[in-house]
């Protein structure tokens, strides 16, 4: 691993963890010695990097850092590649959008050494089957999602029969070709998961939940656990 590698998956693992980080862990988990943790936890320090602790009791990274943007790991590029290619085809247009332009301003900002893991990947998202389409504008629905607003559906379900319903939308769900509403469902008064492809009309509603939009989050993650609401 790189030494440029190597500290910056130090600060990552401190800013990750709960509680004292000693130098045997850090050398175990980047695979060097206890030697070279201490050399490079000197070296960030004196960069200004707010590490506090000692050899034989551990370190933490003080709450609030901010490291500089896009110091990623050529793993790291690789997971960004892979998924972005598969958001820009599977995902709605919106979405699609986001994914490129995200990949766009990643090949710009990284260094150039590292440029062609994004010109010429090593990895790619195959897509074999098309997406079923969205007769609805599923930009719109994260909003609804991120203001914790309703929306009143009409929907058909697998055995054709059709229902007006108001619900409460939580997540949207993207598979390979269809995408599911993952909703709260005030005829249901339960949660129900809406193919988006089998919803024929939309509105969006002024009215909110009841809770806040984590509250109902938690309740449906709960609910996929087993456990009771």
């Amino acid at each position: 691993m790189r030494r440029a590698d190597r500290l910056f998956q130090i600060i990552q693992i401190l800013r990750g963890a709960t509680r004292p980080v000693t130098a045997g862990r850090l050398a175990a988990e980047l695979e060097t010695t206890a030697r070279t943790i201490y050399r490079d936890i000197a070296d960030l320090i004196a960069q200004r990097v707010p590490i506090r602790g000692e050899a034989g009791v551990g370190y933490i990274l003080e709450p609030g850092y901010d490291m500089p943007p896009l110091m990623l790991t050529p793993n790291e590029i690789e997971a960004a590649v892979l998924g972005a290619q598969w958001v820009a085809d599977r995902g709605d247009p919106t979405l699609a959008r986001g994914a490129r332009d995200l990949m766009a301003k990643i090949r710009d900002m990284v260094p150039e050494h590292l440029r062609p893991m994004i010109i010429q990947a090593a990895v790619v998202a195959l897509s074999l089957v098309p997406a079923e389409p969205d007769p609805l504008d599923l930009a719109r629905v994260r909003s609804a999602i991120r203001d914790g607003a309703k929306m009143w559906i009409r929907y058909r379900n697998l055995e054709e029969r059709v229902s007006e319903r108001v619900i409460w939308p939580v997540s949207i769900a993207y598979f390979p070709t269809v995408r599911l509403l993952v909703a709260w469902c005030e005829l249901r008064a339960a949660f129900r998961h809406f193919r988006t492809d089998r919803i024929e009309s939309v509105d969006f509603l002024a009215e909110r939940f009841p809770m806040s939009r984590e509250a109902l989050r938690d309740a449906w993650r709960r609910q996929e656990r087993g456990h009771p609401l």
